[in-house]
This record gives C-alpha cells, structure tokens and sequence, in this order.
C-alpha cells in the first residue's frame, strides 16, 4: 500500500463517527439512512463522512434501483493491519518479557519470606 493510500486509510479511521459506520457496515451493506439513525446528525454530515470513506477506499456505494446501499472494503483495512502488525509484536514481547521479570521478583519474593 501506498503511503499515500495508508495516510487516507488513518486519516478516516481517526474520526469516531467514521469508525462507527464501519462497525455497523462490518455486520452487512445498508442505506445511508440506516447509517445515519444513530447519530444526532443530519443526513448530509452523514453522507460527508460516507464521502471521507469511499475516499480511503474503505466503502463503495451502489445503486439498486432507489436503494443506495454502502458496503465496507476490507483490502484497505488489511493493509493498515499488515503495517500495524511489527509494532503490535513489539509491544506483545515487551509486555512477555515484562511478565518475565515481575515473575523473576515474585520468585524472589516468595524466596525470601521464606527463609526468615
């Protein structure tokens, strides 16, 4: 993925009603009306944010007939995955080798209350 293409994809993804169109559309395709009804907004700022989406790539939206449905777009979300994925494994291990070391200090511990 482009750099490019990655800074559109977190861009999106760092507002909160964004993230929330994409959970729900997670779960299946929908109307933009049935996106918007859990949000105090109107149906316009709705279609803004559907707008930034289908920018970064992360929605497409069709035309059946009057329905207008807006599905999500995985490839841009794996993506983002793939290049989170080496600092996830850093701090997985940071965090293993820390549980290490405060099991060492247990050990410890327990070593010492013992021998008093």
């Amino acid at each position: 993925m482009s750099p490019d293409r990655l800074s559109a994809t977190f861009s999106a993804l760092a507002d909160p009603t964004r993230r929330a169109i994409l959970a729900r559309l997670a779960l299946g395709e929908t109307s933009v009306t049935d996106l918007a009804a859990p949000f105090a907004m109107s149906l316009p700022a709705v279609s803004k944010h559907l707008k930034v989406l289908e920018r970064a790539g992360l929605i497409t939206r069709g035309r059946e007939a009057q329905w207008r449905p807006c599905r999500i777009e995985g490839a841009p979300l794996k993506d983002a995955s793939d290049w989170l994925e080496p600092y996830r494994r850093f701090w997985d291990e940071s965090f293993d080798r820390l549980g290490d070391y405060l099991g060492e200090l247990q050990a410890g511990e327990k070593r010492r209350g013992r021998k008093k």
